[in-house]
């Protein structure tokens, strides 16, 4: 079989050298000519698949190896009768890990304790879920949005608020819904300019879910008129042509790599390779603990004298800290010509970025460890080990 997938898949021949022949492209590059005579595609969320790109091909099988699945016509496959994976809540741990790490930084810088807020949480899906589990284990208070399964959870985990109570009362909103334009609960520009009015002054917002969910134009004139809020965005309107007069009115800027540890994207690769196993008869021999590569930190020490807020500072700045993708950001669209596009340093940072690890991958080592402490860690995933 032939296979043709995105270059920025890991372990892409480890997984799959087994069942064909593989090609890659870059995922932006994908087009009718590369899928014609291929029988596996496989792609990120850069790729738009649907009739255009596989009208006159032998595609049989469509994988994604990331979440989201609206770069995807999923209508034009079933009626085709291609089959199709996705991944989904391969990244969820990293996407928490990145919000926790914007709450974090920004609680040093205006000197708040994060954990003390109303947190509004709006998409209750694997991230949404996987970040309120995380923070009632904190016991944060947390407000949560999300209609869809309001309606059809049997036994609610949680107790749900319109969107409108949630904006009006959350000190930190953080959005983690797909992109949708239809149904009865679109998210295509859930935050417009009225919406953005409701936010609490001074809160502050964080997206890293997709773009277009918040209106960027009107958060731009939001924030040029002076309204007090502080924003984290990880996904922009229009990427990689993002609209560089918002950048220097974000406090935290990052291009769409939330989810990107490499452990998240490793999980999506291997989704979709047992998927294809199962729809093909082929035996999934693969084991990922073979060929996983090891962390670089491995583990962390901390003496009983150390408080809760030095170890949960000191325990997620060590993994992950999201000012270093922050600044090579900026630094690096500050280095482009005014005009110039940002679509290639965009893409670029995407594709080059750095080893990312997840908070499971280190041991923290306490010794004495309260159980407050320890509840704590666990509460974000992290590997305690008492000494």
């Amino acid at each position: 079989m032939k296979i043709v997938a995105d270059e920025n898949i890991p372990l892409l021949n480890a997984f799959f050298q087994s069942i064909g022949d593989i090609t890659t492209y870059p995922g932006r590059e994908i087009g009718p000519e590369q899928v014609a005579d291929a029988d596996i595609l496989l792609v990120r969320s850069v790729t738009q698949v649907n009739q255009t790109l596989l009208a006159n091909s032998s595609v049989r099988f469509v994988g994604t190896c990331t979440i989201g699945t609206d770069h995807i016509d999923l209508a034009y496959l079933e009626e085709q009768g291609i089959n199709f994976a996705a991944a989904p809540g391969c990244n969820a741990n990293a996407v928490v890990e990145y919000v926790v790490s914007v709450l974090d930084v920004l609680a040093e810088q205006q000197g708040f304790n994060w954990q003390d807020k109303v947190m509004g949480v709006v998409g209750k899906g694997n991230v949404g879920d996987r970040l309120y589990q995380a923070l009632i284990k904190l016991g944060v208070t947390c407000l949560v949005n999300d209609p869809i399964l309001e309606a059809t959870e049997e036994n609610e985990s949680c107790e749900y608020v319109s969107l409108d109570q949630l904006l009006a009362e959350s000190d930190i909103v953080t959005l983690h819904t797909p992109l949708t334009e239809a149904g009865d609960y679109p998210t295509y520009h859930l935050l417009d300019a009225a919406r953005l009015d409701q936010l609490k002054p001074n809160a502050i917002l964080i997206n890293a879910s997709r773009g277009a969910v918040v209106d960027n134009q009107a958060l731009m004139s939001s924030l040029l008129a002076g309204k007090p809020l502080t924003v984290a965005l990880d996904v922009w309107e229009q990427e990689p042509e993002i609209n560089r007069q918002l950048l220097p009115l974000i406090t935290i800027a990052t291009p769409h790599i939330a989810g990107y540890s490499v452990d998240g994207k490793i999980a999506g690769t291997e989704m979709v390779y047992r998927a294809i196993c199962r729809a093909f008869g082929l035996p999934s021999r693969v084991r990922v603990e073979g060929i996983k590569p090891l962390p670089k930190l491995k583990a962390l020490s901390f003496s009983s004298d150390a408080s809760l807020e030095e170890v949960l500072s000191t325990s997620i700045r060590s993994v992950y800290d999201v000012r270093q993708d922050d600044a090579l950001f900026r630094n690096s669209l500050r280095a482009l010509a005014e005009d110039a596009s940002t679509a290639q340093v965009f893409d670029s940072l995407r594709k080059h970025y750095r080893s990312r690890r997840e908070f499971s991958t280190v041991k923290i080592k306490i010794k004495k460890c309260s159980g407050k402490v320890s509840s704590a860690l666990k509460a974000l995933n992290f590997n305690i080990v008492t000494v």
